[in-house]
This record gives C-alpha cells, sequence and structure tokens, in this order.
C-alpha cells in the first residue's frame, strides 16, 4: 500500500473483551483497514486500537468502530482512572505514508461531519484540524464543562445520552507511555507528573498525569509523548526515575500503550528497552515493523 493512514481511536471501555472483539470486528469489515494493535486496561477501563488503511477508506473503518462503540458503551454506567467525555473518546489521524497532514485534516472533518449526521453525537475538532485556537489541545476540551466548551464543530450541542462527545483530528504520531512508581501513594505520581510535564516547566512536548492502578497496588505516571523528537522514550523514563528518588521512590518498569516509531528509541532498540524497564516487549511493538507485517505492499 503506496498511502497509509494511521488513526488511534481510545474507546472508554477496558474491562469487557466481547465489546471491544465487537469494536474492532466492525472495524476490519472494511476493505483496506488493519488492525495493528489493541490494548486494554481495566484500571483506566479503556481500549486503544491502533489501525491502519488507505486514506480512501480509513474513515469507513473508524466510523464502523464508533458506530458499535455507541450501540455498546454505556457512560452512565463507565467509571476509571482515565478522563474521558465520550463512548468514543478521542480519535486522531495520523499521516504515516504518502499522506500529508492537510489530507488528513480533510480526512478528520469529514469523519466528523458523517458522526454527527448518522449517530447524533457532537463533534469536536482538535490538533491540525482545530477550527478554534482555544480547542486545538485536547485538555482544552477535556477539563472544561459542556457549556464552558461553546458550541460543538459538529452535531447537536448536548452531549449524547449515553455516548457523550467525541473529540477527532489530525496530529502527528503520539506515544502513550507509562511509568509505574515503587510506591502506592497516587499523591507522589501526581506530584512527578507536574515536574515533568510541559505545562509545568519540565520537558517539551510531555502531557503526564499521576493515577493509582488498583490491580498492581502501585501508582503510575501516565505520559503522552506529543512529540518524540524533543522528548524521547529515554528522556521520558529519566526524567520520572529522577523525580521519583526525590520523593523517596522509585521508577519500576514502563510500558508501551499501542505502537512507537522507531525513531523513538533512540540509536538501539534493544539498550532502550533494557534501560527504561519496559515490560512487555516485542518488536511487533515498533510502528514500521507492524506496517511491514500486517498491510499488503
Amino acid at each position: 500500500m503506496n498511502r497509509i493512514v494511521e488513526c488511534v481511536p481510545n474507546f472508554s471501555e477496558g474491562r469487557r473483551t466481547d465489546i471491544i472483539d465487537a469494536i474492532e470486528n466492525a472495524a476490519r469489515s472494511i476493505p483496506d483497514v488493519y488492525i495493528l494493535d489493541r490494548h486494554m486496561d481495566p484500571d483506566y477501563n479503556r481500549a486503544v486500537l491502533t489501525m491502519a488503511g488507505s486514506p480512501e477508506r480509513i474513515a469507513d473503518g473508524v466510523f464502523a468502530a464508533i458506530a458499535t462503540a455507541t450501540e455498546q458503551i454505556d457512560l452512565r454506567n463507565q467509571n476509571g482512572e482515565h478522563p474521558r467525555l465520550g463512548a468514543s473518546d478521542v480519535v486522531p489521524f495520523v499521516p504515516i505514508k504518502g499522506v500529508t497532514m492537510s489530507e488528513c485534516v480533510d480526512i478528520a472533518r469529514k469523519a466528523a461531519q458523517r458522526i454527527a449526521d448518522e449517530l447524533h453525537i457532537p463533534v469536536f475538532l482538535y490538533e491540525a484540524a482545530a477550527t478554534r485556537h482555544d480547542r486545538a489541545r485536547l485538555e482544552q476540551i477535556r477539563t472544561l464543562d459542556h457549556e464552558g466548551r461553546g458550541a460543538p464543530d459538529f452535531g447537536p450541542a448536548d452531549l449524547h445520552s449515553t455516548a457523550g462527545a467525541i473529540v477527532i483530528g489530525a496530529r502527528k504520531p503520539l506515544i502513550a507511555y507509562n511509568v509505574d512508581l515503587e510506591t502506592a501513594d497516587v499523591d507522589i505520581a501526581k506530584k512527578i507528573a507536574r515536574q515533568i510535564r510541559t505545562s509545568g516547566g519540565g520537558l517539551p512536548a510531555l502531557k503526564a498525569i499521576g493515577v493509582f492502578l488498583e490491580s498492581r497496588g502501585n501508582a503510575q505516571v501516565s505520559m503522552n509523548l506529543t512529540d518524540y523528537e524533543q522528548t524521547s522514550l529515554l528522556q521520558a523514563y529519566t526524567a520520572v526515575s529522577r523525580q521519583a528518588k526525590v520523593f523517596g521512590t522509585r521508577a519500576s518498569t514502563s510500558e508501551l500503550i499501542g505502537l512507537a516509531p522507531r525513531a523513538a528509541f533512540g540509536p538501539s532498540i534493544e539498550s532502550t528497552v533494557k534501560t527504561i524497564r519496559m515490560e512487555p516487549f516485542s518488536p511487533s511493538m515498533v510502528l514500521e515493523t507492524r506496517l511491514a507485517d500486517i498491510i499488503p505492499k
């Protein structure tokens, strides 16, 4: 395939495999759409699908997945550590091969229009697809109450009764990356997150929150690396480790949610994975490797 768009929809369900199976199968039913990765987390109660396909069909696969999620997920009964706005919470389109960011913006906006028209869910646009500067970043949309956000870019003014709202956009590759701490004190994780994230004067292109993982019994620093060329996996882990020592604890293992470009690991994948204690890890978690394995040439 000469032209590839990636999409990484996040769904507010991380405990029921039958629901995520149905969502994944809906996406798979569309020709030229492929599932590269699936990650479910019961503590966050969230699932992340990494999809890829042709620019002509990727939005159809995403719509099929979102339509199924709308039928299956009821936010009124949903709880979890991760902040959320909708059953299908965040849907970014990412240019990978032979596709421009401008084309991904067009795909995102057309998908948003269709979702609003056919599923009657309000849609907010973010990142490169945003129509308002004050709503370009996801946190600008997520942290305000519904009235404070103003009218959505597409769809009804009121939240869908069971599916909430959806944030759709176009962006560069983002790495979702978490570091566990050798403490159950979530306040320490929150303090570390404030110290290392960009908004707190920390590393560039890094977002972070602190959470407690009930299933593991420890606190975790959960991060988004929005530009791995500015902050790499190794730099993020080192920053968490350094701050953990300040607060009298240590960083332990880390995990990658979904896939990461090869360049994010630095000169040596093996050395970086060992240093940052990434568990689990396999070569299929490298984006370029997974694309080569899954998508026909």
